[in-house]
């Protein structure tokens, strides 16, 4: 039994990449959690298979150790800014954060993101100085500008106070001096119990709780996760839901569950202060109040910042519609979409005045992305638009979303750079001289402008080229921002791909195709070395005359087609184009397939 003297409660943050999952992994396996012969995977909590294959962290995940009698309740946290949603809930239900910053790279436009959610939050921060066994570390500084940083984003005398450690998640070390390490968390778990907080709870008044995550479980149903503001829960105890919009309802907590290690354990009683999930309370939304059916008091809803992109998710209408997918119908797809909304608060979902069309509104590229891609593996079929920004109009004037850009290229490239993010409207911030020879630039650049732009930046700096983006704010229309340098290619009539017809229109442009795919009249089959879009036919057949020239075909040598990923297809997509996604495969497409039908809207459109 835990009560609010003996938990701590924190939150992992940090740009991405700055090795918060392997620090946790560290702590996991010091804290003795598994067997002494246990095989236990690296990044334990990236469970998710997307997770695992891009090898960053979606989605907020908990867990927990012991550490001299006192529980310590650990929530990881996503890096990229697209999924700064999941930072700012968790942020409600911790008392206090290890910030990670890299030992080279130093603090990064995420790290300000994640650090000004904690500080306006009042909590105490710990810095690690994480990989601190790379080559090129630079310590001294890093800790310089991340002090910097604390004073920048205004944090009082207290936060700026902060302890400063030095660790290699990967080796599992820690210590006080970046050249005096010892071989285990030790010093990090000291520093936990002595500079962090307890949680600040009433032990002994009225239930209370917010809903902060939510899991799902075929045989419990939907699972809530959140801090015990206030009192207790037991098992099969009334409660009283009230949700953000809508009138209070009666309720009964099924199982109640606390966290050890990678475990849920249930208890028959939970105390505040502990970080506990609930099962049995029906649908709940992140943000609802669960508290004491004869002493309702709400808490503050939880606000996200506002998404800055948006795109139209619809039933799939292409000739290939209904051949893979194991959720077709408008009522499916608004479902699914729905249910993703109610899990992340940074999501909007929006009828339109079409039954088919759904407008869904998210924070970036990689935001929507992600959802388009768990969305395909589960079995579903539909179409995307391709993503736009979402304009606001302050007191008569047209203000669009800008984003604050870090690009870290050599300087042989720097002059590329430059030319790219200048036709963005993009202005320059800041320049710096790394110790490595590169240069970093930081840009203000309309959100517009970065639609598309990281493949551009690769190709132009033949794949040298960092990039990392955080949102700045809104800011005046910076005008028309030609975005798009070439066309597409688009097949002209259906039928199957040959090796004959490929290698004529290959001359054209980059393909995207290979010989016996099956194509359809207007699909997109590669990008054209010129603006314009051009008609070809993929599908002709050589005419053979005689036998010995049968396998003439087979002669000619294709160039290796162009690998599209769906986050590729997004930022290639144009506004007359739509991404078809089904379970097997995805297909950019004309929004009008047949050539008379995009003449004539064309016309329309001039």
């Amino acid at each position: 039994m835990y009560t609010p003297e003996n938990i701590r409660n924190i939150a992992i943050i940090a740009h991405v990449d700055h090795g918060k999952t392997t620090l946790v992994d560290a702590m996991l396996k010091q804290s003795r959690i598994f067997r002494e012969n246990q095989q236990v995977e690296e990044r334990i909590l990236d469970s998710n298979d997307l997770e695992r294959e891009r090898g960053i962290t979606i989605l907020s995940k908990n867990t927990a150790i012991q550490y001299k009698g006192v529980k310590i309740n650990i929530v990881d946290t996503p890096g990229h800014a697209d999924f700064g949603g999941e930072v700012e809930r968790v942020m409600n239900m911790v008392d206090g954060v290890l910030l990670l910053v890299d030992a080279v790279e130093g603090p990064m436009p995420q790290t300000k993101f994640v650090l000004r959610q904690a500080l306006e939050r009042g909590h105490k921060a710990i810095v690690v100085v994480n990989k601190i066994d790379r080559e090129n570390a630079r310590p001294e500084e890093v800790v310089n500008k991340t002090f910097d940083l604390f004073v920048d984003l205004g944090a009082t005398d207290e936060q700026c106070d902060f302890p400063i450690l030095y660790a290699s998640g990967l080796t599992g070390a820690s210590g006080f001096e970046p050249d005096q390490l010892t071989p285990t968390m030790e010093p990090l778990f000291e520093t936990i119990l002595s500079y962090l907080p307890s949680p600040d709870v009433d032990d002994q008044g009225y239930t209370q709780m917010q809903a902060t995550l939510l899991g799902y479980d075929e045989y419990k149903g939907q699972i809530v996760i959140g801090r015990l503001n206030r009192g207790t829960i037991r098992r099969n105890q009334s409660l009283l839901l009230i949700p953000a919009e809508g009138e209070p309802k009666a309720v009964k907590a099924g199982q109640v569950f606390t966290h050890e290690g990678l475990k849920r354990v249930e208890v028959e009683e939970a105390h505040a202060g502990d970080i506990i999930a609930l099962t049995g309370l029906g649908k709940v939304g992140i943000g609802d109040t669960i508290t004491d059916p004869a002493h309702p008091e709400s808490l503050p809803p939880i606000k996200v910042e506002e998404p800055t992109l948006r795109m139209m998710i619809g039933i799939n209408t292409s000739p290939f519609a209904g051949q893979d997918g194991k959720f077709l119908t408008s009522r499916k797809i608004r479902e699914r979409l729905i249910r993703e909304s109610e899990k992340d608060v940074a999501l909007r979902v929006e009828d339109t005045d079409s039954a088919d069309n759904f407008l869904v509104s998210g924070r970036g590229e990689l935001h929507l992305g992600i959802l388009i891609e768990n969305m395909r593996r589960e079995g579903y079929e539909f179409q995307v638009s391709k993503p736009e920004v979402i304009f606001k109009e302050v007191d008569g004037q047209l203000m669009e979303p800008v984003e604050q850009v870090e690009v870290e290229v050599s300087s042989e490239q720097q002059g590329t750079v430059v030319e790219l993010l200048g036709k963005r409207k993009g202005q320059l911030l800041d320049m710096t001289v790394l110790d490595s020879g590169n240069i970093r630039f930081t840009y203000q650049v309309p959100s517009r402008g970065l639609l598309g732009f990281r493949l551009q930046l690769l190709t132009a700096t033949r794949g040298e080229a960092i990039m990392n983006t955080l949102f700045a704010g809104y800011e005046p229309y910076a005008g028309e921002i030609e975005t798009h340098e070439f066309g597409s290619l688009i097949a002209w009539e259906s039928g199957t791909a040959t090796t004959y017809a490929l290698h004529s229109a290959q001359e054209r442009g980059q393909l995207y195709i290979t010989p016996g795919t099956e194509v359809y009249e207007g699909m997109v089959v590669g990008q054209h070395i010129r603006e314009n879009d051009l008609e070809v036919n993929v599908c002709k057949k050589k005419h053979l005359t005689s036998i010995r020239r049968a396998t003439a075909e087979e002669a000619l040598r294709l160039d290796a087609p162009r690998r599209l990923s769906i986050d590729d297809a997004l930022e290639l997509m144009k506004d007359d184009e739509l991404l078809e996604v089904t379970p097997k495969t995805f297909r950019l497409r004309k929004k009008y397939l047949s050539k008379n039908e995009r003449a004539r809207h064309a016309k329309q459109k001039k």
